[in-house]
């Protein structure tokens, strides 16, 4: 790849993902090594990537797509020249067969995952991504759909990581962007806790590498100096940037396994807090204000008293950094506060805008908009459990038979964000997980959930997100964009299917019900 693009000009075609914006940071760091000259593009869905493709086309040969173009046949929807040469690395599934075959116009970025399952038919790729990639495609069949899936692949920020290994490029940045990508999977659930805990060790040899070559380095205890490290840390979201009591409450973890939306819950917390021996005035502070013996020993007591209340997970293997003596984030915090910077709706700003934030909060460089995107993730945080506990309460998850169906109307508080399809997944996640621990219905557990918003009031529009059952032995595959599809067919349903992820849809808010109809007729 790299010798191909070292003397042209190259188009960036850049998804609306974490994953995506860590990839392509990596990817400009390694541009301005070679002083390859680029022009960054924004895409937030299909509609996007085919107006930048159109816009673009005439001074471009090659296109660079991340974390888009995969699972369509690409040229078909863009016919290209026939001199346009298309690099994508995409980690949405399935990738559309076309797209295999034709090595010509399309190459294919993708690295051969150990752990692949039974693989029914594989194609190996001919093209070399400077040291031997492998693609290897399979399929299965969902029940009452055929449908094609491949197994979890590693992250493109990871991908293009090891690029920079390869080439003897790689620094320290680039290293934790590669982290952040891995993360976000993680946070936004897309990968499993295997494949998570395997990448965790493999990013752990690089830190190690790293921190083994720059121990000699003058400047390792300077001010602007970049320490990362691997921690067993806690499950409790932005803890370090908050109150530890306020972030208990707003972390998935903790407040579906106390049912905090329940009286009960509130008060398994305030025993939970007594366990620990922590004062009410030391929890309810902001981290950084709170006593030094408490600090010091909290995880362990944190860990200690969770034990009790069945909360043998409270902790996961991840990275933490110091920017400079007193900055400090983990790779958590980093992903919620950059997701919050990528969907912002607190002002009126385009995609384009929110993007470059998001890849500006990214650079140490840039601390204070970091900063400000981790008071954003805050507020977005406090809305999902808001809103998880009121749906939760008032009975809003409806069991249609193949699957759970949930509803929020307009007028609910804080709409305006879950019209967002990060923002939305991310509540639908969180609220499967709090209903499958409040429910009784053992059938119900077992249930993938599908969740609508209000989009646009004015178009009259829904977005409509699909995700699989809970499960923490899940693989991930989600058969819910063809199911969309078929739905939308026998309907005649007017759906937008625009976004690169196929389990995300628009709607027309009076198409509701056939749509749904036709999705518990096609899965029942």
């Amino acid at each position: 790849m790299w010798h191909y693009l070292i003397d042209f000009r190259v188009a960036l075609l850049v998804s609306s993902d974490i994953d995506a914006l860590c990839a392509c940071k990596i990817l400009q760091a390694l541009f301005h090594c070679d002083q390859v000259q680029y022009t960054l593009v924004p895409v937030t869905g299909w509609q996007d990537l085919g107006t930048a493709f159109l816009e673009h086309k005439e001074q471009f040969r090659y296109f660079v797509l991340i974390n888009c173009g995969a699972n369509v046949d690409l040229l078909e929807m863009l016919q290209p020249d026939d001199d346009s040469i298309f690099f994508i690395c995409d980690t949405h599934r399935p990738v559309d067969v076309v797209n295999v075959y034709n090595d010509t116009q399309i190459k294919l970025l993708i690295k051969q995952d150990d752990d692949l399952g039974k693989t029914l038919l594989s194609f190996i790729s001919t093209y070399t991504f400077e040291y031997s990639l492998i693609l290897a495609v399979h399929y299965t069949y969902s029940v009452g759909i055929s449908e094609v899936f491949i197994s979890v692949f590693s992250q493109a920020a990871m991908m293009f990581f090891e690029l920079a290994w390869v080439l003897t490029k790689d620094t320290k940045d680039m290293l934790w962007w590669a982290i952040i990508g891995l993360t976000d999977q993680w946070v936004h659930d897309k990968i499993t806790h295997m494949k998570y805990v395997t990448d965790i060790a493999t990013m752990q040899r690089h830190v190690s590498r790293h921190n083994h070559r720059n121990e000699d380095e003058e400047n390792s205890l300077s001010i602007d100096c970049m320490r990362i490290s691997f921690e067993y840390d806690l499950r409790l979201t932005l803890y370090q940037h908050w109150t530890l009591y306020e972030s208990i409450c707003n972390s998935c973890y903790t407040s579906c396994s106390f049912k905090l939306w329940t009286l009960n819950g509130q008060k398994k917390l305030q025993e939970f807090l007594a366990d620990m021996g922590l004062p009410l005035k030391q929890v309810r502070q902001k981290f950084n204000s709170m006593d030094m013996t408490i600090k010091e020993n909290l995880r362990d007591v944190i860990e200690e008293a969770s034990n009790k209340y069945g909360m043998k997970d409270i902790r996961i293997q991840t990275f933490g950094v110091h920017f400079g003596f007193k900055n400090r984030f983990l790779a958590s915090d980093m992903v919620h506060a950059t997701a919050a910077l990528l969907e912002s709706t607190e002002k009126d700003e385009s995609d384009s805008d929110n993007f470059i934030k998001a890849l500006d909060s990214l650079s140490r460089s840039n601390l204070d908009r970091l900063h400000s995107g981790i008071e954003l993730a805050k507020k977005k945080l406090i809305a999902i459990q808001q809103t998880v506990a009121s749906c939760i309460c008032t009975n809003l998850i409806l069991s249609q038979g193949p699957f759970l169906y949930c509803y929020l109307m307009e007028g609910t508080p804080d709409v305006k964000l879950f019209s967002k399809p990060m923002a939305l997944t991310l509540l639908c996640k969180y609220l499967l997980k709090a209903f499958v621990h409040s429910t009784r219905n053992k059938r119900c557990k077992l249930l993938p959930l599908i969740m609508a918003a209000p989009k646009d009031v004015e178009k009259g529009t829904v977005i409509v997100v699909g995700i699989t059952p809970e499960s923490e032995t899940s693989d991930k595959k989600n058969f819910f964009g063809r199911a969309f599809e078929k739905a939308s067919e026998s309907t005649s349903s007017r759906t937008l299917h625009d976004n690169f992820d196929t389990s995300i849809i628009e709607l027309k808010t009076e198409d509701r019900s056939k749509f749904l109809d036709a999705l518990i007729t096609l899965l029942s």
